[in-house]
């Protein structure tokens, strides 16, 4: 008995919104980092002034919903990088592209979990004013995810996705300029430079409206 042909497969398209993953995620990620740097302060200040400040745990509650979803939606944002690559890229930056990117979410929600239960602790310590120096190491823990690490793994993804794009003649020429300054001062000013981790969700927003952009153009030439 002769078997029916089936019909072949249907390949996977990327999804339009994944262009739009971009701009969410910079907006969620931005939000959450400029709320964490308002609720947890980077001097030393006295444990009982920081604890009496219920406006910044306030903030920092807000930042730890938008974290999450600013990751998950960065992870949208890889992908709709790497549709626009195609299968052009090279193996070696892509790796490192792919590294830096699941290092940099990875951390984010590292992040997140350190800054929860860092929150978690504020009540403790007031029943406990003995304790309150352990304020401190759950304070620069903190601080030192969202300043030091996860900034340098955003350099280095900017840096790589810059690379390629530029190698594949993908990106126009004062966006590739614009991935190397933020990917250098990401890598190099971290720590010492004030808000300079704010920079990657800057550009994150840039690329995926123009990931938007030049998909719209795109589909136009498709179907006119």
């Amino acid at each position: 008995m002769q078997r029916k042909a089936e019909p072949p497969a249907k390949a996977l398209r990327t999804p339009r919104a994944a262009g739009a993953a971009g701009v969410l995620s910079a907006l969620l990620l931005g939000g959450a980092m400029i709320q964490v740097r308002r609720a947890v302060p980077e001097s030393p200040l006295d444990a009982a002034a920081y604890l009496a400040d219920t406006a910044g745990r306030t903030a920092l509650q807000v930042a730890l919903l938008l974290l999450p979803f600013g990751g998950v939606f960065f992870l949208w944002f890889m992908g709709a990088v790497r549709d626009s690559f195609g299968m052009r890229e090279d193996r070696f930056f892509a790796t490192v592209f792919l590294g830096a990117g699941f290092l940099y979410v990875g951390m984010l929600f590292v992040f997140g979990a350190t800054a929860t239960g860092f929150m978690l602790t504020i009540e403790k310590i007031k029943s406990l004013p003995q304790s309150a120096d352990t304020w401190h190491y759950g304070r620069y823990l903190t601080i030192a995810l969202l300043t030091e690490y996860a900034p340098r793994m955003a350099g280095v993804f900017a840096l790589t996705t810059t690379t390629i794009g530029t190698r594949l003649g993908i990106l126009p020429r004062w966006l590739s300029l614009l991935g190397y300054l933020v990917g250098l001062a990401l890598l190099l000013l971290v720590g010492g430079l004030p808000w300079v981790e704010l920079a990657f969700p800057v550009w994150v927003l840039i690329v995926g409206v123009f990931l938007i952009v030049t998909r719209t153009n795109r589909d136009d030439l498709v179907n006119p």
